[in-house]
């Protein structure tokens, strides 16, 4: 009988390369979807213990809006001030449920004197004058107490926007255009304010709490870096079931097995047309062959 000797041949070794490369390869695409996950999983607890957590005064954590801490991401601050409508701006391109529309940036100053933007809802596209809204409410003109969550500034977009209008929520562009300082490390997504506006934007849905698939992902990509060393396995186990069968046909006809089936077979030998040696008996297989050819079968 034959062993399992032929794995050591360079065809063969060829093969488990092929097989080792794709492993390492699902492996780590396996990886790569963890660590999104992981992210995804790290974002998450973040939301679900600042979004509806505790309100927390401005004073008490002010140095958010000069630099953003990651992990204060969504933090509901309650802030008392005055906006100035006169100031606000309209960003473009900010879609919401699938709908195309608009979101409302107006600065609101506190009473200590400094001045932070707060985002105050979404607006649809208008149908009156196309790239404009057709009406944006107005908050209250006097004092009012906004409940705003923390959100980081959005980075700077190399395209224009009409007059009163930007392109993103890039505060520092922001600041530029107007004549007075304000803080361009975070700004507040509305939540609550009081007294309220007679009409409001819509206000933002919860953020998603969704982990996705990259779970099931990572899982699968590994079960198929499995599964190359399993289709490898499997070959071996099947060219060492043909070199058996060859062994044993070689023996039964007194013929060789390099003459049989030819030289440098592989996985599947019987590709090769046998080889009879001259004289010698015909198997009991190949006479039954011939009884079916003679009769038409």
């Amino acid at each position: 009988m034959k062993t399992y000797k032929f794995l050591f041949s360079s065809r063969w070794i060829g093969y488990f390369a092929m097989a080792l490369v794709f492993a390492v390869a699902c492996v780590a695409l396996g990886n790569w979807q963890m660590n999104r996950r992981n992210a995804v999983v790290e974002n998450i607890a973040k939301i679900q213990q600042n979004y509806s957590g505790e309100i927390v005064d401005y004073n008490d954590i002010s140095g958010n809006f000069d630099a953003l801490d990651p992990a204060r991401e969504w933090t509901q601050v309650r802030m008392t001030g005055t906006y100035q409508s006169a100031d606000q701006r309209i960003v473009r391109n900010r879609p919401l449920n699938g709908a195309p529309g608009y979101e409302v940036l107006v600065p609101l100053k506190l009473d200590n004197g400094e001045t932070v933007i707060v985002d105050r809802g979404w607006l649809p596209i208008g149908n009156k004058e196309a790239g404009h809204p057709d009406s944006v409410p107005q908050p209250e003109s006097g004092q009012v107490t906004v409940v705003g969550r923390l959100k980081p500034p959005e980075p700077a977009l190399d395209r224009g926007a009409p007059e009163g209008q930007i392109a993103s929520i890039d505060l520092d562009s922001y600041a530029a255009q107007l004549p007075y300082d304000i803080k361009t490390g975070a700004y507040a997504q509305l939540a609550t304010e009081s007294p309220a506006a007679a009409v409001n934007p819509t206000p933002f849905p919860a953020p998603s709490i969704d982990e996705g698939s990259h779970l099931s992902y990572a899982l699968q990509w590994i079960a198929f870096g499995i599964l190359a060393f399993v289709g490898f396995g499997y070959a071996a186990r099947m060219q060492r079931r043909n070199d058996d069968y060859d062994a044993m046909e070689a023996a039964e006809s007194g013929v060789p097995v390099d003459e049989l089936y030819g030289r440098g077979s592989a996985f599947h030998p019987r590709r090769h047309t046998k080889v009879r040696k001259p004289g010698a008996k015909p198997t009991a297989e190949e006479e039954e062959d011939a009884l079916l050819d003679a009769q038409g079968f």
